[in-house]
């Protein structure tokens, strides 16, 4: 991603939607990541977050909606090299993520709240696909994201800087 969170608020700031800061931190290899969003809600089980990134990914970023559950991990190196294998851009989880020196070394970009070593349960328990609202922030399937180390915003068109 080319386009920095800053000049896009700078540029669109009465356009965008900024998620609350110091919510995330950065895990993966790429710390610049933007796409469509594509949504999972799902609450200490992540065989959801699994379904959506063997699909295709290209030019989308994955959404996860943990409920902020400090209790377990929703993301994994076996996930992560799965969302590299399918070309997605990167993944934003409201929750936690573990192997995150694994992580770091794929070329994906992942935010979430905190590592945590604990995995997930695995019932097949969530939604896909549907509005999750998190960091005082809308996340609407179709709509798009753009994350470095600066933040979050989301814009319901692609932006362009000019």
């Amino acid at each position: 991603m080319n386009l920095k969170t800053t000049d896009l608020c700078d540029e669109y700031a009465d356009k965008i939607k900024i998620a609350e800061p110091g919510v995330f931190n950065d895990y993966g290899g790429r710390n610049s990541f933007s796409g469509i969003i594509q949504t999972v809600r799902c609450f200490e089980n992540n065989p959801l977050v699994r379904k959506a990134l063997e699909g295709n990914g290209d030019g989308k970023v994955l959404v996860v909606d943990g409920g902020a559950s400090m209790k377990c991990a929703l993301l994994g190196d076996m996930l992560g090299e799965i969302a590299v294998k399918n070309k997605w851009n990167g993944i934003l989880v409201n929750g936690c993520i573990r192997d995150s020196a694994a992580l770091a070394k794929l070329d994906l970009g992942v935010k979430a709240i905190c590592a945590f070593p604990l995995k997930s349960g695995k019932k097949n328990e969530g939604q896909e696909n549907v509005k999750v609202s998190f960091a005082g922030t809308d996340f609407i399937p179709g709509e798009y994201i753009y994350c470095d180390e600066d933040g979050v915003v989301v814009s319901e068109t692609e932006l362009i800087l000019k």
